[in-house]
């Protein structure tokens, strides 16, 4: 099996809820999967939702095999992506979903590792950086194997506002959103450019004022309760971000995304996850891209750090290890 092992390339998603299954879905446009297997506490809607992407085998851009499985199929896997968790309510911020989220985190890594797991990890139910710090504890894996969402859907949508309010294709606008993916992230906009040139000498030149660019950030850091507030829950666009991650893996791309990585000083900080442009390959996250904040930047940083800290330090003592 240890052949059959490396010469497949297998996935597995851990809980097939809504976003679960936008990231399954996308995956029928992804080429060179070999397979991939549903897991969840419910076997049988994870049958079910297996039975029903097969249906559309015929017509996606793929020919791999998708099934209802269990953690044993964790030893044969590349990449184990987990979506389960409790859902963001209405009202409801992302770090009050901590503790729940953290047991069911906890229980499947134990599974993974009891499991003989030993590929690249992808955590993406919230609060994602905190998540990711559990799943690293509870899996035994390296730190650069285990990876959060991060940020990646929050550049995304950055991204995708800038180019709507300045006239550009959103893919040469290139600006991140850093820190928590929740309420304390921030942009450094000293780092952003459009193609080639700093966004801020083009504002400048275009007579814009810079509160246009606060205006963006809030629009962009609240769309998410927005879309919950008009449909219960956000699942499409965390989806297709998912694969976006996956695809790097696989690929062995090393392409920058603002992941959630272990962080050891590069922004002078260290013992934790948090959303920073990050190399993501084959490897794992293999490399922190240190960008040169300004000093109200790197407060920002520090105080979205520290929240992530303070909320594992009070909240999760009697679920994993802290030290």
């Amino acid at each position: 099996m240890a052949e059959e092992k490396i010469e497949k390339r297998r996935i597995m998603l851990v809980g097939t809820g809504l976003v679960g299954m936008s990231f399954a879905y996308s995956m029928l446009h992804e080429k060179g999967i070999d397979e991939m297997v549903l897991v969840d506490v419910n076997h049988d809607k994870a049958m079910g939702e297996a039975m029903d992407l097969q249906d559309g085998m015929v017509y996606a851009e793929t020919k791999m095999k998708v099934y209802a499985g269990s953690y044993e199929d964790a030893q044969y896997c590349n990449v184990v992506v987990i979506t389960a968790g409790a859902a963001q309510k209405p009202g409801q911020s992302r770090l009050e979903l901590v503790k729940i989220n953290a047991s069911i985190t906890k229980a499947v890594c134990e599974q993974l590792k009891k499991n003989g797991f030993n590929g690249i990890l992808i955590v993406a139910n919230n609060p994602v950086d905190i998540m990711t710090y559990v799943a690293w504890k509870a899996s035994g894996l390296p730190k650069e194997h285990v990876i959060g969402s991060g940020t990646v859907l929050d550049t995304a949508r950055l991204r995708l506002e800038l180019g709507n309010r300045l006239g550009f294709a959103e893919s040469n606008m290139h600006a991140y959103i850093l820190g928590e993916h929740g309420d304390s992230s921030f942009v450094s906009w000293t780092n952003s450019y459009i193609g080639c040139k700093s966004l801020l000498e083009y504002l400048d030149e275009k007579h814009i004022s810079l509160m246009e660019l606060q205006n963006i950030y809030v629009d962009v850091r609240d769309k998410a309760y927005k879309i919950i507030d008009l449909k219960k829950a956000t699942y499409y666009g965390i989806g297709l971000a998912l694969k976006r991650i996956v695809s790097a893996v696989l690929n062995n791309e090393r392409c920058i995304l603002p992941v959630s990585s272990y962080q050891n000083g590069e922004y002078g900080k260290t013992g934790y996850f948090i959303g920073t442009p990050t190399v993501v390959g084959s490897d794992g996250a293999s490399q922190i891209m240190r960008l040169p904040l300004t000093e109200n930047d790197q407060d920002r940083f520090n105080k979205s750090f520290d929240t992530l800290e303070a909320t594992i330090r009070d909240n999760l003592g009697d679920i994993i290890d802290l030290d």
